[in-house]
């Protein structure tokens, strides 16, 4: 079995994500990265755009995040943002029509 390793998503209003993960893929000020387990201690700033999050379970969750910055340290990843949501929240949204200006930041 693959090396996990502790992963959040944190937003002033509260903890959207924590859980143990497989990998994660970002996009960071200066490109595309990703995290795995035992990577070394690193702390980048992450621009608005997608967060890949491979769970234990093999499968990906999407994230949709406002800018942030990212910790590594100890085998545990941090992302802290002003906003996140899942990519399924904002297509359901915007299929049923409901909540769209509060997905106005969204890419």
């Amino acid at each position: 079995m693959a090396k996990t390793f502790k992963f959040e998503v944190i937003t002033p209003e509260r903890v959207i994500y924590t859980d143990s993960v497989l990998g994660i893929i970002a996009d960071g000020t200066e490109g595309s990265l990703g995290i795995l387990a035992d990577h070394a201690p690193l702390i980048t700033g992450l621009k608005r755009g997608y967060l890949t999050v491979n769970e234990v379970n093999n499968k990906a969750l999407r994230f949709i995040l406002d800018g942030g910055f990212l910790e590594v340290l100890n085998n545990t990843a941090v992302v802290l943002t002003e906003r996140c949501v899942t990519e399924s929240e904002v297509e359901r949204a915007r299929a049923n029509n409901e909540n769209i200006e509060s997905y106005a930041w969204v890419p």
